[in-house]
């Protein structure tokens, strides 16, 4: 499972025995031309701010506890932040808005996140997305997800003895999930549920799993600058998915 062949790592995701050896397969993929190319120069070009640093360039895998019962489903990292830092929502505004919600609401145990080693911890909540490679101008392609789709599907199968909540930052993610969860044989209300901040949907699996998913408008500096959404709003929607998980 070394990622050579382009469309190795997704194909071999449902195999992988645990996240962590996920999270590893996640690293070595190249399975999308596009962002590859994108993702290694950004690493070789950089940001002014950034040039003395060494930069991740490699698709970012989750992060936080593999028996979480809470999963933050994002959009994809950013190409100076988590491209860079090689972790979920860290080293860029968005990720700031997140952790110090988090740290707010005693789910992570510091509010500024920096890099991979800066000693953050998450707690019982988890951070992902649905493409793990910074894309051009955010927004990555219908294909991309779908190439993606294998990881988010295998990484909702390992958390399955604990999840109990997916909170869901924005409209792609949003998409994402359900199609993700369409396909895993969820019990997906039709019509799907619609986006919105604060939208709230159960669903059940014929297994017998429940999960609830919360909707949030992303934490992008584009939502945060304009008042879109603020950290209290994060905030309020991070303690319902807490009492959620906790009933």
């Amino acid at each position: 499972m070394t990622g050579e062949d382009p469309e190795t790592a997704p194909h071999a995701a449902p195999d992988t025995p645990d996240i962590d050896a996920l999270d590893r397969l996640i690293c070595t993929c190249r399975a999308c031309p596009r962002l590859v190319a994108w993702r290694e120069e950004v690493a070789v070009v950089k940001r002014a701010a950034f040039r003395h640093e060494q930069y991740w360039g490699r698709p970012v895998p989750g992060f936080g506890p593999t028996d979480a019962e809470i999963l933050v489903v994002g959009l994809a990292p950013a190409a100076h932040g988590g491209n860079r830092t090689g972790r979920m929502f860290t080293g860029d505004p968005s990720g700031n808005v997140l952790f110090g919600a988090l740290h707010a609401v005693g789910s992570a145990t510091g509010a500024h996140p920096v890099s991979r080693d800066d000693g953050i911890e998450l707690l019982n909540i988890r951070l992902t997305a649905p493409v793990h490679c910074a894309p051009p101008e955010n927004k990555p392609t219908p294909d991309e997800r779908r190439r993606c789709a294998p990881f988010l599907s295998r990484e909702l199968e390992l958390l399955r003895p604990t999840l109990r909540v997916i909170v869901v930052l924005g409209a792609f993610g949003w998409q994402a999930l359900f199609t993700v969860l369409t396909a895993g044989g969820w019990n997906v209300p039709r019509p799907r549920p619609r986006f919105t901040h604060g939208a709230q949907a159960g669903l059940t699996h014929p297994d017998g799993r429940s999960v609830t998913v919360l909707g949030s408008y992303h934490v992008s500096q584009r939502n945060t600058a304009t008042g879109r959404v603020t950290p209290a709003m994060i905030e309020d929607i991070l303690v319902r998915a807490k009492t959620i998980a906790e009933s």
